[in-house]
């Protein structure tokens, strides 16, 4: 059995000589908080609540796929109109019961959900 504790982190990838424009799009567009340091491979660390996101460039990156990452949010609805605001474009899914969601893509395509449970 592996006891897992909690999710840790997520690495997503972006093309090579794209640290800059990632920098400036988690950093300075989205407004999260990046984690100091001399990171393994040149990565970028960023906080996201309890875990972390790490942004790594890599040879070969995909930027067509629905592979993502999910997270929580408090305030769905402030969320998208932050992400209108930053004209970053929101896209859309199948319903699921019990809870409310959207999309959206990083300029290099990796994609984000953002959810917000029913209390």
């Amino acid at each position: 059995m592996i006891a897992i504790k909690r999710l840790d982190h997520v690495l997503i990838t972006i093309p090579p000589n794209s640290r800059k424009e990632a920098r400036q799009f988690y950093i300075e567009k989205l407004l999260l908080k990046e984690i100091p340091g001399t990171h393994p491979h040149g990565a970028i660390w960023i906080q996201l609540g309890a875990i972390e996101l790490h942004v790594r460039e890599e040879e070969g990156h995909q930027s067509t796929s629905a592979r993502h990452a999910a997270f929580e949010v408090t305030d769905l609805e402030e969320a998208k109109v932050f992400l209108e605001k930053e004209t970053i474009e929101i896209s859309y899914s199948s319903k699921i019961d019990g809870r409310d969601r959207c999309f959206f893509r990083d300029p290099w395509g990796n994609r984000f959900e953002l959810i917000e449970y029913d209390q």
